[in-house]
C-alpha cells in the first residue's frame, strides 16, 4: 500500500510539507529546491494567473499589475477571515485565497511522493488567539475546513513545538528532557517534552508531553514594531494636523506595518480621506509619500523591505530600509534599535516560557536542552532573553523553517503510515 500521507506546516510567513520519500521523511521540495515556500498567493492581472511563494513575490516586485497577499495564516479566527478582497474584478472572501494555497501546497507533496495524498497532519500553534477560547476554536475548525476542501479525507493537528520536538529527536542518542521553542512568524510556541531513541518509537507520546505553552507573539509583530519606530515617521506618523495640531491618525500606519492588513488601505476611500487632510498637515512631504505609497500599491514592497532589514540585522549591523518612494530613501537601522524595539515582545516570550515550566513542574535547571526553531530566534535580544532564565541550558538550534514541518510529516506517518493500516 503506498504512503498516502503528509504533514502541512502553514506558517504566517513561510510553509513547509513533510512527505514519505523513500522509505524516510524529508521535506518535499516546493520551488525548485527549495522546501520553503514563503505563504504568499499572487493574482497576476496580465496573463490572469495564481502564482504561489517566491515567484509571487517576485511578480509582485517587479512591478506586474495584480494582488499579492502574504500572511493570511494570521485572519485565522478573525472576522478578516470572511472579508471580501477585490480580484479580478470580482469579490473573493479571504478564505478562498487561503483554500487555493492549500491546494498548491496538496499538489506538490503530491507531486513529490507520487501518488494522490489523502491524509494528513496540520501544525497549529498552542494558541491561535490569546484568552479568547471561542475564536481559538473558530481558527482550529477554519484550519480544518480549508484542509478538507481541498480533498483531504483524514485531517488531524499537531501542536507545533511538539511537532519540532519530533523532529528534534530523530538526532538523539539518549533521553533528554527539552524545552522546545518555536518562534515563528505569528505566534511563538513552547513545549517540554520526554525525547529518545526509544520513545520514538511509542505511538502514543501524550504521556512524553509535560506542558505546552503559547502567545501570539512572532515575526510579524517585531516587523511591525520596527516599522512603526524607524519607518512610518518618514512618512507622517506623529505628524499634526492644523489648526489645533491634532495628531495625524494613526490606524493608517499601523494598517500599512502590518503584513495581512496592508490591503485594507487600497480601497478608493483610503486616498479620498488622505488627499482631503493633506492641506491640514504641517509636513506636507511626508503625508504625501505616505499617499504615494498607497496610490501605487507599494504596501507590502515596503513590509518586505523591513523584514529584510530585520534579518540582515542578525548578521550585520547597521542595516537600511530601502523606502519604495520615486524619489529613493534609505532609513539606517542599528541592532541597538532593533533590541529596543523588541524587548515588549522577548518579555512575553520570556513569560510564556515561565507559564510552560510552571504548568511542568520543572525548573529550568532540570531542563536538559532547548531547542530554537522559527525565525524570530535569530534575533539576538530574544535569544540573549531566553538564554538568561535558563541559565546554563545546552542551546540547540534547529532548522530555522523545516523543523515543524519535518516533524508533523513524522507524526503523520505515526498516525497514517502503511505500516500501521490493516
Amino acid at each position: 500500500m503506498p504512503d498516502t500521507f503528509c504533514g502541512i506546516d502553514f506558517g504566517t510567513s513561510n510553509s513547509t510539507v513533510g512527505t514519505p520519500i523513500d522509505g524516510n521523511v524529508v521535506l518535499c521540495p516546493l520551488e525548485g529546491r527549495h522546501v520553503t515556500m514563503p505563504s504568499a498567493i499572487f493574482f497576476d492581472y496580465e496573463d490572469q494567473g495564481t502564482h504561489f511563494g517566491r515567484d509571487a513575490m517576485s511578480l509582485y516586485t517587479a512591478g506586474v499589475q495584480g494582488r499579492l497577499l502574504r500572511s493570511l495564516k494570521s485572519v485565522l479566527g478573525t472576522s478578516l477571515i470572511d472579508e471580501v478582497t477585490e480580484i479580478r474584478g470580482r469579490g473573493m472572501a479571504l478564505r478562498e485565497v487561503i483554500s487555493l494555497f492549500f491546494g498548491q501546497l496538496k499538489t506538490l507533496a503530491e507531486h513529490a511522493i507520487g501518488t494522490p495524498v489523502d491524509s494528513v497532519v496540520l501544525g497549529r500553534p498552542v494558541r491561535f488567539v490569546d484568552d479568547d477560547d471561542a475564536a481559538d476554536r473558530r481558527a482550529h475548525e477554519a484550519l480544518l475546513g480549508l484542509a478538507r476542501e481541498q480533498g483531504f479525507r483524514h485531517v488531524e493537528t499537531q501542536f507545533e513545538p511538539v511537532a519540532a520536538a519530533l523532529a528534534y529527536e530523530q538526532g538523539l542518542r539518549h533521553e533528554e528532557l527539552a524545552l522546545v521553542v518555536d518562534l515563528g512568524g505569528g505566534t511563538s510556541d513552547f513545549a517540554i517534552v520526554r525525547l529518545s531513541p526509544q520513545r520514538s518509537a511509542h505511538s502514543d507520546r501524550s504521556a512524553d508531553i509535560l506542558a505546552c505553552a503559547g502567545v501570539h507573539v512572532g515575526g510579524t509583530d517585531v516587523d511591525h514594531d520596527l516599522s512603526l519606530a524607524k519607518v512610518m515617521p518618514h512618512l507622517g506618523l506623529h505628524g499634526h494636523l492644523r489648526p489645533r495640531r491634532l495628531p495625524m491618525p494613526s490606524s493608517y500606519y499601523h494598517d500599512l506595518a502590518t503584513w495581512h492588513r496592508v490591503t485594507l488601505l487600497y480601497r478608493p476611500r483610503v486616498l479620498a480621506e488622505l488627499r482631503l487632510l493633506l492641506p491640514q498637515v504641517e509636513d506636507r512631504a511626508m503625508v504625501q509619500r505616505l499617499i504615494e505609497v498607497i496610490a501605487e500599491r507599494k504596501g507590502h514592497h515596503l513590509a518586505a523591505a523591513v523584514e529584510a532589514a530585520k534579518i540582515e540585522l542578525s548578521a550585520s549591523d547597521p542595516a537600511c530600509v530601502q523606502l519604495p518612494l520615486r524619489e529613493p530613501l534609505q532609513v539606517p537601522v542599528t541592532l541597538a534599535e532593533l533590541n529596543e524595539v523588541v524587548v515588549p515582545s522577548a518579555q512575553k516570550i520570556v513569560a510564556a516560557i515561565v507559564r510552560c515550566c510552571a504548568e511542568a513542574n520543572v525548573v529550568p535547571t532540570r531542563i536538559d536542552s532547548v531547542f530554537l526553531t522559527g525565525g524570530t530566534s535569530m534575533i539576538p535580544e530574544v535569544r540573549g532573553r531566553i538564554a538568561e532564565y535558563l541559565g546554563g541550558v545546552r542551546v540547540v538550534d534547529g532548522d530555522v523553517f523545516g523543523s515543524v514541518g519535518l516533524g508533523l510529516g513524522i507524526d503523520a506517518r505515526r498516525r497514517f503510515g502503511a505500516a500501521d493500516r490493516v
